[in-house]
């Protein structure tokens, strides 16, 4: 697990950004295009809400961290039974599969857009450079990698900014705030928007993350680091946030009911033919850097559960390939990958419960976070959030059945 030591200054920023990569990966580009692309700016509430969700989200986690000095997977670790320990495991592990799984495609699909590479070659590259790029942390440490990820956010702002020549009406991307939907496909798009939004994985991550990196060793005061880790998640996940809407607001104002935009290869045709060549190319590069970025962190939080919940260290080799042959299996099978990457996103959905529900409880004792333990309000509204994803998961789970 990545680690750094406790130290002053600036590099109390940090952990946030890395974070945030999760959130513009491979799904979060799929289902916001396809919301776009198909019901305009229907569902910008929902990118909207499933962004302040987040900022509040790893604010815990990180807060979890910093006051405990344990991730939330080492704390359910020595809290479950060992039967309850090796389950939850289980389906945090079934997550991070989902998590790879976009994560692969993504930059599979990128490598074909780019270099015509075949989807299943493109995965191993996307698997094979991560490894690379968690290398740069377990031998440099983790503001080494921080800088690193830095780099490919900036680059994914680029290429996912470029589309927005066009002026989209304000009007039509206010009316996008009322909450509403468009038939139970829209409520499918709203689950996976979610949950490529509020990740599971990257809960368990962020909290691994500020663990040990600060404290009394570094002659700290909690509550300063506390409000610099509030200023680290906002910064990190407003840039996260807007580079969603981007996408949507790009699909809905250039690609909106025009056909073939159902599939990652048809948006990037459809940018090059209505909005240019170049903006297209950005988008394939964005998306490449999107799949390494995103595959590096998500490998990252599955071996910070394993550790965690498992209680043992695996190779991180071995970590990769268990995670990423579901991927390849599937592409090798001819499914068609855009598709994958939006279901994968419900299954995150899914898996939000079990990652928040814990957390809210953990934050809001006193017996483990002292006086650093949740305000009544802060508690209550994150309540309210893990009670909207499981509302909506229930409601998607009725549409879905009922629609068959």
């Amino acid at each position: 697990m990545l680690r750094a030591k406790p130290t002053r200054g600036t590099t109390l920023l940090g952990p946030a950004f890395i974070a945030a990569v999760a959130y513009v990966d491979p799904g979060n580009v799929a289902t916001n295009v396809t919301a776009g692309a198909r019901y305009g700016y229907t569902l910008v509430w929902v990118v909207v809400l499933a962004n302040v969700m987040a900022v509040l989200v790893q604010y815990l986690a990180a807060k979890l961290g910093i006051v405990t000095d344990r991730s939330l997977a080492s704390q359910l670790g020595t809290r479950l039974s060992d039967k309850a320990r090796i389950a939850y495991w289980l389906q945090a592990e079934a997550i991070a599969i989902a998590t790879d799984m976009a994560e692969v495609i993504g930059g599979a699909i990128a490598l074909a857009l780019l270099f015509d590479l075949p989807l299943v070659v493109g995965a191993l590259c996307t698997a094979a450079v991560s490894l690379l790029i968690l290398r740069i942390g377990d031998t440099r440490g983790q503001h080494a990698l921080e800088r690193v990820i830095m780099g490919f956010l900036a680059l994914i702002a680029v290429g996912f900014t470029a589309g927005l020549v066009v002026d989209p009406p304000g009007a039509a991307i206010a009316g996008g705030l009322v909450p509403s939907f468009a038939g139970a496909d829209s409520v499918l798009l709203a689950s996976g928007i979610i949950g490529a939004t509020v990740m599971p994985h990257v809960i368990y991550l962020h909290s691994g993350l500020t663990a040990g990196r600060y404290g009394t060793r570094a002659g700290l005061d909690v509550r300063r680091v506390l409000a610099a880790t509030r200023t680290d998640v906002v910064s990190a996940l407003l840039v996260a946030g807007l580079l969603n809407l981007s996408l949507l607001v790009v699909a809905a104002s250039s690609l909106h009911g025009l056909p073939g935009t159902d599939t990652l290869h048809g948006v990037h045709a459809l940018l090059s033919s209505e909005v240019g060549a170049g903006v297209a190319l950005l988008f394939a590069v964005s998306l490449l850097g999107s799949g390494l970025a995103s595959t590096a962190v998500g490998s990252a939080a599955g071996a910070e559960v394993m550790r965690g919940l498992l209680r043992r260290r695996i190779p991180l080799p071995l970590r990769r390939t268990l995670t990423v042959l579901p991927a390849i299996v599937v592409l090798a099978l001819g499914a068609e990958p855009s598709a994958v990457l939006v279901v994968s996103q419900v299954v995150l959905s899914m898996g939000i419960p079990f990652a928040l529900i814990p957390l809210v409880i953990l934050t809001s004792r006193r017996a483990v976070m002292g006086s650093h333990a949740n305000h009544p309000l802060t508690t209550t509204a994150a309540a309210a959030v893990a009670a909207c994803v499981i509302s909506l998961n229930l409601v998607l789970l009725y549409l879905t059945f009922a629609n068959r």
